[in-house]
């Protein structure tokens, strides 16, 4: 019987390890930043740029790569049932819905992500900066 308990705890405890933390804090810092926390204890500050080249909407992933974002900012944001958020960027992007395990997913993986971001620019003769206008 104890073997059967032991057993059922090591299965919850497992189950409660595979489940995302929950977030705890959003905070939206116009037009630069969000700050997110999470039950797990991670904090995360993303930037507007990082979080725009990082879209999760079905229109970001035909352009193989978004560039020219240095300096876009967050005009607004509202939320999306009690899952995630939806950014107004001031490039007039709007459709990408980032739920709160996409948005933990991103801060885990910040520095990764933006070094791939980096090299994937250079390797296609892009730049961070917006074009200039002739």
């Amino acid at each position: 019987m104890a073997m059967v308990a032991a057993v059922r705890r090591m299965h919850a405890a497992a189950a409660a390890a595979a489940q995302p933390p929950r977030l705890t804090k959003l905070a939206l810092h116009p037009p630069r930043s969000v700050e997110v926390e999470f039950t797990d204890g991670s904090s995360f500050h993303l930037s507007a740029e990082f979080l725009r080249v990082h879209s999760p909407a079905a229109d970001s992933k035909i352009i193989s790569v978004i560039f020219g974002r240095r300096y876009v900012g967050i005009m607004s944001a509202e939320s999306v049932g009690n899952y995630g958020i939806r950014m107004l960027f001031d490039d007039l992007h709007k459709t990408g819905i980032f739920t709160w395990d996409y948005l933990h997913h991103l801060g885990s993986k910040k520095f990764s992500l933006t070094r791939n971001y980096i090299r994937t620019l250079r390797k296609h003769g892009l730049s961070r900066d917006p074009q200039r206008r002739k």
